[in-house]
């Protein structure tokens, strides 16, 4: 059985998916009755599924008249995609945030279904390890392998 979590964050993508211009408008406590629950698990959902790396921009306003607005990134508006995967001038990616990126590159038909598994299990801690370097490999891994689907010759 799903989590709330999860239940809000497939029903707020459904939402998504029949909007024309992606972008998603409605208010945070008529959502929460939606799904019995208090305004902060809405406040979650948003905050953990719904941020900036997994393509993701979400306004907000409190209050009586207040609103929750989310925004989806389209990935041709991205200079480059490797971008996403810059933190501090280091390629240091975890396990989640690795396969969030895949997730979305997904969503994007960026990738195959077939590639994204590829690409999730070279991200597996069971193939990386617990290695002291194991976020920087990762973000080796991902960067090499987007760069390589982003050429235009596979020569």
């Amino acid at each position: 059985m799903s989590t709330l979590s999860n239940q809000i964050e497939t029903y707020l993508k459904k939402l998504m998916s029949a909007t024309e211009n992606g972008i998603l408008e409605l208010k945070r406590n008529d959502l929460a009755e939606v799904f019995m629950c208090v305004p902060s698990q809405i406040n979650y959902v948003l905050s953990t599924r719904f941020s900036t790396n997994q393509g993701y921009v979400v306004e907000s306003r409190r209050g009586g008249g207040g609103f929750v607005r989310i925004i989806r990134l389209a990935m041709d508006n991205e200079p480059n995609i490797t971008a996403m995967l810059e933190t501090d001038g280091q390629r240091r990616v975890s396990r989640q945030a690795g396969e969030k990126l895949v997730d979305r590159l997904l969503d994007e038909e960026f990738l195959s279904k077939r590639e994204g598994m590829i690409i999730k299990t070279m991200l597996d801690d069971k193939i990386i390890g617990n290695r002291e370097n194991a976020d920087s490999l990762r973000g080796d891994l991902i960067n090499a392998v987007l760069l390589l689907l982003l050429r235009d010759d596979f020569a």
